[in-house]
């Protein structure tokens, strides 16, 4: 298998390394072809620890690297910039999420696809991580039954939203949102900088959502660094005509009106007497795998499966694949957020409208 080359733009963000940890864990199938790093010392200290080359600014990196596509892992109007600029290049992009700081952002990129026909898709990874494509099987099983309701506590704003939408079946139907936020003191716990050093309470915000789009029903639910926490649970429930997914119990009801308790097993290498080395291999529901790890035995940890995924679709996507996330998608889901934000923040039920993404 040829591997996937790819460049990286801000390769000095903690995103960033997710994926050189990513190439670094099997080379035969990824590989970093340079980093744009304007921070002089920020691009040694990389070079240092993941040998990889850095150069200053995307010119330079251009005239010594010819990847299959680049990864653009800035935000704001900075990772904006870039993505016009190399759609007017005709040059493949993995784009970060969001793909637009706000909704202006987003229409300009949108009118920017449109004249380019840039190749872009969005690294969303939430809906790769194992026990995500797991859920997913089941749904798409048809065992469930028809969706119609789904709670996700897992991540948030479009993170979230991206999670409601897949498991709905949800694509740009228009929805009413109401929102609220209740406040309630929390034990202070990690954060992108790390383990807490001191015992502190701190008062933090729970956002909760209903979005109702007719005919299914998508409940927000998200309180900062909740994903982070050791004393908070992620939560995801799927409920449909013949039963429901509750994290990782299923309950179905079967024809024969005979019902069955059944669990999503992780399966793990390396456990008890195992020596065949410690990686996911799957996830079991019964007796059939929904999910198998296509990156054993590489030894990553969720995220990086899931953003492995999006490399790979990535890779084949340039190749002449299918679409896995587009702009189009990422726009939807951060468009949702905003409104969810509004919902909350101004306590009145917000309407969506189609937007020019969506037409």
């Amino acid at each position: 298998m040829k591997p996937v080359k790819f460049s990286i733009i801000g390769g000095a963000g903690f995103r960033a390394q997710y994926y050189l940890r990513i190439a670094q864990a099997m080379p035969e199938r990824f590989q970093v072809s340079g980093m744009v790093v304007r921070n002089e010392a920020k691009a040694l200290e990389m070079e240092k620890k993941w040998g990889v080359s850095t150069y200053r600014t995307l010119d330079q990196m251009q005239q010594s690297e010819s990847p299959d596509f680049i990864v653009v892992s800035v935000s704001g109007n900075e990772g904006l910039n870039y993505l016009c600029r190399l759609a007017e290049e005709g040059i493949p992009v993995l784009a970060e999420t969001p793909p637009g700081p706000d909704l202006e952002g987003l229409e300009q990129l949108h009118d920017q696809l449109l004249a380019t026909r840039a190749r872009i898709q969005v690294a969303e990874q939430y809906q790769f991580h194992p026990i995500q494509e797991a859920r997913l099987a089941l749904i798409q099983s048809g065992r469930l039954g028809r969706i119609t309701e789904a709670t996700v506590s897992v991540s948030h704003l479009y993170h979230g939203v991206s999670l409601i939408r897949k498991m709905l079946g949800i694509s740009f139907e228009n929805v009413k949102i109401r929102g609220m936020q209740f406040e309630s003191q929390w034990v202070g716990g990690p954060t992108r900088e790390g383990s807490p050093t001191e015992d502190r309470m701190i008062p933090l915000q729970r956002d909760l959502a209903w979005l109702d789009f007719g005919d299914r029903l998508g409940i927000y639910d998200f309180t900062k660094d909740q994903h982070r926490s050791w004393t908070r649970s992620n939560h995801l429930s799927v409920r449909g005509e013949r039963g429901e997914i509750f994290d990782g119990r299923v309950l179905i009801q079967q024809e024969s009106t005979i019902p069955l308790q059944l669990e999503l097993k992780r399966i793990n290498k390396g456990e008890l007497e195992n020596q065949e080395g410690y990686f996911l291999q799957g996830i079991l529901c019964g007796e059939k795998w929904l999910y198998e790890n296509p990156y054993a035995p590489a030894r990553l940890y969720d995220d990086e499966i899931a953003i492995a995924h999006c490399l790979q679709k990535m890779g084949d996507y340039v190749a002449g694949g299918p679409e896995f996330y587009s702009v189009a998608e990422a726009s939807q889901d951060h468009y949702l957020g905003m409104m969810i934000e509004k919902a909350i923040l101004s306590g009145e039920v917000v309407e969506t409208r189609h937007q020019r993404w969506s037409r």
